[in-house]
């Protein structure tokens, strides 16, 4: 039971600081393009993902180190949030919620697809990836948000965001890691406030 409040604890934790994060952003932005791309590992010839959570992370710190390199694709980008997961299924994967600044992209799912083919030549094409914004789901929260568009908001804090925001246990990390730094979630910076002043609107 006590395990079972600590985890129900992390993961509100985790929702306020995801929604305070995007706040931010959109504060800073009048608009986003929110980007949803799940990275993971092709099968090997036995059906099998061998990669380990230590090996995933240097992926994808790797690919995000090499944003400078890229300003095709990352010039514009301003956040991001990453749950790390395990399955025996599917091995390590990352699921991830990209944002761009929406007045400079507009093109969401090609986004999601050359973000896509960035993990695969950073895994030298052991990488396999899902878009997200090419789906035709129910709840569309990706894509163009503006800051006006509280509905389309709300959508992706209980539809999109949600799912990054998981119980742990859920995730099932403890039989992977190697040492306890190994976070689950993880995000990007929280952008300094300069108030409403001087923010663009488009």
């Amino acid at each position: 039971m006590r395990n079972a409040n600590k985890n129900e604890a992390k993961v509100s934790k985790r929702a306020k600081g995801g929604m305070e994060y995007l706040d931010a952003l959109q504060e800073k932005y009048s608009k986003l393009c929110i980007v949803r791309v799940d990275f993971g590992y092709k099968k090997d010839e036995n059906g099998k993902v061998d990669v380990s959570l230590d090996e995933a992370n240097k992926d994808f710190h790797r690919m995000l180190n090499n944003r400078r390199g890229k300003p095709s694709v990352f010039e514009h980008q301003v956040g991001y949030m990453c749950l790390k997961e395990y399955t025996k299924d599917k091995g390590m994967h990352f699921h991830t919620l990209f944002a761009f600044d929406g007045n400079k992209v507009q093109k969401d799912a090609h986004m999601g697809d050359e973000l896509g083919k960035c993990w695969n030549k950073t895994t030298k094409e052991k990488g396999s990836y899902f878009n997200c914004n090419r789906q035709d789901y129910k709840y569309k929260g990706v894509g163009i948000l503006k800051h006006t568009e509280i509905e389309k908001r709300e959508i992706l804090d209980k539809h999109v965001a949600s799912y990054l925001y998981k119980d742990d246990e859920e995730q099932d990390l403890a039989s992977v890691k190697s040492n306890d730094k190994n976070r689950a979630f993880v995000r990007g910076t929280m952008p300094k406030s300069k108030g409403n002043i001087g923010r663009p609107r488009g």
